[in-house]
C-alpha cells in the first residue's frame, strides 16, 4: 500500500456529484487543507483530529497533524489548524481522557490537556518507543486505536514485502494507555492500518494489505477479526488464508493459521476503518462495518478507490458492498479514501490524501 500518488501534477479534481452512492445518502467536501490526510480521531467537542503520512516535499517522512473543527455545526469546518509540525510520519491519532496520542514511526506520544492548547501545544510525553528499520519506511505508519478494555493498540507492520523477521514485526501491540504492560496481540499481520472493535462482541477487526509481486489477482487484502490475544493471521506463511507463499509457505499448512472474515480484492489496499453505531443512517447499516480502500499502486487494472460496507452479523460477513465509489474513474485517480470516521450527528467523515481533502456522508429521507 503506497502513500498518496503525488506525482499526478496538476491533480484531477474530485467531483463529488459523480461518487455513487445508495438512495438518500448526499457526499459532500467536510474540510480543504489538510495536505496527506490520514487517521482521524474524534474529541468530545467534536473537534477532529488528523494525522498525516507526510507532506511529500523536502523529506516525505515530515508530516503535521491538524485539528479541524466545524464550530457553528452547519455539517461543514470552518477552521482548519495546523497544531503540530515536523513529526515523523504521524499518521496514527487517538483522543482518550483529554489527551491526544500520536503514532509516529517510532513511537506513540501524548498531549495533555490538548483541547486546551490548541495554539501552544504542550511539550510530549513519551508512551513507548517502537521498533524501526532503519533502512526502509515500509509498512511502518502507525494506526491507533483504544479498545474496550481500556488499552491502545498499535500495528508493527512488516518492513518488507515479504519476510520473516518475528516479533515485534507483522504484529499488533496492545498496551496500557502509559506503555506500561505492553504485548504482542496478533501476529501474521503483514500491514493493518485500520483498527476496530465490534461494539456489539468487543472483539477487535483489522485491514491487512496482502503482498505484492504474486501477479495482478493474487493475494487478495483482508478484513480479520481477532477473538482474543495470541492468534497467528498467516504472513509470511499463508495469504489470503488459502494461497501458501511460494518461498516462505513451503513445509507449512493454511489450516495453521487465522483466515480472514472478508476478502476486499487483490491490491485494492483495504485501510481505515470504523463501525457504525449512529442513528441517522437506515438501520440496516447499524454495527456494520465501514472500510475505506486507498487503491492500487501495483495492479495494471486498477482497483479500490472507494469506501466498502462489510456486512457483519454474529462475527462473521457475508462480504463487502460498495458504499461510495467512484474516485476512480477508470483514466485518472480522483481521490484515495484512507480513513473512515463517525460523528456525534451520525454521518461519516472520509478523509483523502490524495487531495488533502475531508468528505462527510449524510442520510437524508
Amino acid at each position: 500500500m503506497a502513500p498518496a500518488l503525488a506525482q499526478q501534477k496538476p491533480l484531477p479534481a474530485v467531483q463529488l456529484a459523480k461518487v455513487s452512492l445508495p438512495p438518500g445518502f448526499q457526499i459532500a467536501l467536510y474540510a480543504d487543507g489538510v495536505p496527506s490526510a490520514r487517521q482521524m480521531a474524534l474529541a468530545p467537542d467534536g473537534t477532529v483530529f488528523v494525522g498525516t503520512f507526510g507532506l511529500f516535499s523536502g523529506n516525505p517522512k515530515i508530516g503535521n497533524v491538524y485539528a479541524v473543527r466545524d464550530t457553528n455545526r452547519d455539517g461543514r469546518a470552518d477552521e482548519v489548524k495546523t497544531i503540530l509540525m515536523g513529526l515523523n510520519m504521524p499518521n496514527g491519532v487517538a483522543f482518550r481522557d483529554g489527551a491526544l496520542f500520536v503514532g509516529e514511526q517510532h513511537r506513540i506520544v501524548r498531549y495533555d490537556n490538548i483541547l486546551t492548547r490548541l495554539d501552544n501545544p504542550p511539550t510530549p510525553i513519551v508512551v513507548a518507543a517502537l521498533p524501526t528499520d532503519p533502512s526502509t519506511t515500509n509498512h511502518s505508519w502507525k494506526y491507533l486505536r483504544f479498545g474496550p478494555d481500556g488499552k491502545l493498540y498499535v500495528p508493527v507492520g512488516g518492513p518488507c514485502n515479504v519476510c520473516d523477521r518475528g516479533d515485534p514485526w507483522a504484529t499488533i501491540l496492545r498496551m496500557n494507555p502509559d506503555g506500561s504492560g505492553r504485548e504482542v496481540y496478533a501476529r501474521g499481520v503483514r500491514n493493518s492500518v485500520g483498527l476496530a472493535f465490534d461494539p456489539v462482541g468487543g472483539s477487535l477487526w483489522f485491514s491487512d494489505n496482502g503482498r505484492d509481486m504474486l501477479g495482478d489477482n493474487l493475494p487478495s487484502d483482508e478484513v480479520n477479526r481477532a477473538t482474543g490475544a495470541g492468534q497467528h493471521f498467516g504472513f509470511p506463511y499463508c495469504h489470503q488464508g488459502d494461497v501458501l507463499d511460494p518461498e516462505f509457505g513451503k513445509g507449512k499448512s493454511c489450516a495453521a493459521y487465522v483466515p480472514p472474515v472478508v476478502k476486499m480484492g487483490p491490491h485494492v489496499a483495504a485501510i481505515g476503518m470504523t463501525f457504525y453505531t449512529g442513528s441517522m443512517f437506515p438501520a440496516q447499516y447499524k454495527n456494520q462495518l465501514f472500510v475505506a480502500e486507498h487503491g492500487s499502486w501495483n495492479r495494471s487494472a486498477p482497483l479500490g478507490y472507494r469506501v466498502a460496507v462489510v456486512r457483519i452479523q454474529g462475527g462473521t460477513s457475508s462480504g463487502q458492498e460498495v458504499f461510495a465509489g467512484g474516485f476512480f474513474d477508470g483514466r485518472e485517480v480522483m481521490g484515495r479514501p484512507v480513513d473512515v470516521l463517525e460523528l456525534a450527528d451520525g454521518s461519516l467523515l472520509v478523509s483523502d490524501d490524495l487531495q488533502g481533502k475531508i468528505y462527510r456522508i449524510a442520510y437524508r429521507e
